[in-house]
């Protein structure tokens, strides 16, 4: 029998890899990476419409998918009963290019009254980069419309005649997934602009050996505050880690119930001329999905290490004001 030497061998698959890819071209790149522009995102606004899926009156969006069955087994995942908060301290200074939280003492301890009391008042822009909160659905328009088609001229000086944090007076009771994206990658946080794509969400439920279902809420952490640490403010707009477009079809399809993230969610800039922010319009006006913004990770990360747990119960309450855009948050998870 004739035997093929090694080096023929080589050279003979060589030559075939050669002449399968004259015909059938390069290998292209994963359509999550192609550059997307602003048609596509245009078409994402209809086909991932969530518009009349509750009914045409429908103010709560993706929440529906958090069933009392989703709650049930929510409560059942907790185990060791540690809480952790996800709330940065409130900040009291303009850093980031957002305005300061102003804490106003109004009765104070200094006096000699026998009987007194404390009192102050707060005062808050939340919308921004610093503080923590949650995006109701009347906060973003699209071509003159809110979620699910209502105008946005629901929305006054008196405030949001539909949509409004009002809606999610209820709160949040279900399951969270964290997506750790700098352990994934291996540093401590994820260097300016750089974009998560859906293969790097499918890459850590592998590793993390969970899976997103309907009605979980989504958390991605870019290390943010990490950062800020190590480097000092940047331009927000011009220079943040964050969700690239491609992900919006990953984030329908797991029926994602509200996503957060440790800045605003899109990567800056978004690489979509004239869409600055593609992700946040197309979750909240198309999907009617929640979003927290400006959450800090950095304690819920050392405990689901700790732990190599990274799903849990996640509790929100957004302050009930009827007719507000959202409302500043103190997201608790739960082990």
């Amino acid at each position: 029998m004739r035997i093929i030497q090694p080096v023929v061998l080589t050279s003979f698959i060589l030559s075939l890899i050669v002449a399968v890819s004259f015909a059938v071209g390069e290998p292209s790149r994963p359509q999550s990476k192609r550059k997307l522009v602003k048609e596509d995102i245009e078409n994402m606004m209809v086909t991932l419409s969530n518009w009349d899926r509750w009914g045409k009156d429908d103010e709560l969006g993706t929440l529906n998918l958090i069933t009392p069955e989703k709650r049930r087994q929510a409560a059942a995942s907790v185990k060791d009963g540690v809480a952790v908060s996800l709330a940065r301290d409130v900040i009291k200074s303009e850093i980031d290019g957002s305005p300061p939280f102003v804490h106003t003492m109004l009765k104070t301890g200094l006096s000699d009254d026998e009987i007194g009391s404390a009192g102050d008042e707060y005062c808050v822009r939340y919308h921004g980069f610093t503080q923590t909160h949650m995006d109701a659905l009347c906060h973003l328009f699209y071509k003159g419309k809110m979620y699910n088609g209502f105008s946005q001229r629901e929305v006054t000086e008196k405030g949001a005649g539909k949509l409004s944090v009002i809606q999610m007076k209820r709160g949040v009771f279900t399951r969270a997934v964290l997506m750790d994206m700098p352990r994934l990658f291996g540093v401590k946080y994820l260097k300016g602009s750089r974009a998560i794509y859906p293969e790097d969400l499918d890459a850590w439920e592998k590793q993390a050996s969970v899976k997103v279902t309907s009605g979980d809420v989504v958390l991605i952490n870019t290390g943010r505050w990490a950062r800020r640490k190590a480097e000092g403010e940047w331009d927000i707009m011009q220079n943040s880690a964050g969700l690239h477009a491609s992900c919006l079809p990953w984030l329908k399809k797991r029926d994602v119930s509200i996503v957060g993230s440790d800045l605003a969610l899109d990567v800056l800039p978004s690489g979509v001329a004239g869409f600055e922010l593609p992700v946040h319009w197309v979750v909240v006006v198309a999907m009617g999905m929640p979003i927290l913004d400006n959450c800090d990770f950095e304690a819920l990360c050392k405990e689901a290490n700790a732990r190599k747990r990274w799903s849990f119960l996640l509790t929100v309450s957004p302050l009930a004001v009827d007719g507000g855009t959202g409302s500043p948050v103190n997201p608790v998870a739960i082990f």
